[in-house]
């Protein structure tokens, strides 16, 4: 009798113990939800609790944008390179539609260009204007915005009449503002601005050129073309270092937006030949010029990586 009710008594506790250890683990399944996620439910058809894939984030720059607005000067407004003292942006390196540039925008739009660009740049433009052509660009909501400006702000009567760079820094950052107050997420790309004594160089050995910059083309580097004294040569070297400080202000600014690019210096780099150069003024950039203006364009456009 007494071996009966001990038997009895280890039966009634282990039928204890396992219902107990049956509890236990069932509210230890239940914290283990919420530990791993609360309310929320796991992956479908996993038993398993492992997380599922995160997707690949998108890149941040696309290398096929699908419209392209252009802001900047007498550059990207093709200016002397079709008739005197005219623009003509019909072979803007930026915007342009004739075959022979094959321009930013036919590169990556083709046939949509003529619908999806806009060239809102000024012959003249410095870098003060630059806020001003961003709020225009921006209300077509271009994908890319195509920037090339500078040279006016050294293009100046006077050596000390060129813009400061602190100015320059601070005006170009106030256009970066501008435009992603309208369009953060819009794409920028941004020229060196060109290597102005080279340009010098090339153009003075031409008599019409030389002429037609007496007309008041950029008389901090091309007043007195043929002047070599210590005086002319001090001057030159004043405007060509104030450019080399711009390029790195624009370099500088672009690095702290993401959606921003330059082309790495390839437009100042670049080794402007008379075939290159207006035959009207010996400055400005020819059709042929302008052409390799886009080619440089468009291989940072869509690098890989900026």
């Amino acid at each position: 009798m007494g071996h009966r009710t001990d038997q009895g008594t280890r039966n009634r506790r282990r039928r204890s113990r396992t219902a107990l250890a049956v509890l236990t683990a069932a509210v230890v399944g239940v914290a283990g939800c919420d530990a791993v996620g609360g309310d929320s439910q796991g992956p479908s058809g996993s038993g398993t609790g492992q997380a599922r894939p995160s997707p690949k984030p998108a890149p941040v720059w696309d290398t096929s944008p699908g419209s392209v607005a252009a802001v900047g000067d007498s550059i990207t407004r093709g200016f002397d390179a079709c008739t005197v003292l005219s623009d003509c942006p019909e072979v803007s390196w930026a915007t342009g539609t004739r075959a022979d540039v094959n321009s930013l925008a036919v590169r990556l739009l083709g046939k949509q260009a003529v619908r999806r660009s806009w060239n809102h740049a000024v012959t003249g433009a410095r870098m003060a204007d630059l806020a001003g052509q961003m709020t225009r660009a921006a209300a077509h909501r271009p994908q890319l915005v195509a920037v090339m400006v500078g040279a006016n702000d050294a293009c100046r009567s006077t050596t000390s009449a060129m813009t400061s760079v602190a100015d320059f820094r601070a005006q170009f950052e106030s256009a970066m503002r501008t435009l992603r107050a309208k369009l953060p997420k819009a794409q920028v790309y941004v020229a060196s601005i060109p290597d102005l004594k080279r340009l010098w160089s090339e153009g003075r050995t031409n008599p019409l050129g030389k002429q037609v910059w007496k007309l008041g083309i950029c008389p901090s580097m091309l007043g007195d073309a043929d002047a070599l004294d210590a005086a002319a040569t001090l001057r030159r070297n004043t405007v060509e270092q104030r450019v080399e400080d711009y390029n790195e202000v624009l370099r500088a600014v672009c690095a702290k937006d993401r959606r921003c690019r330059t082309d790495g210096g390839a437009v100042h780099a670049y080794r402007f030949g008379t075939e290159q150069l207006s035959h009207w003024d010996w400055f400005h950039p020819s059709v042929n010029g302008q052409a390799r203006l886009a080619e440089i364009a468009y291989r940072a456009v869509t690098a890989k990586s900026g």
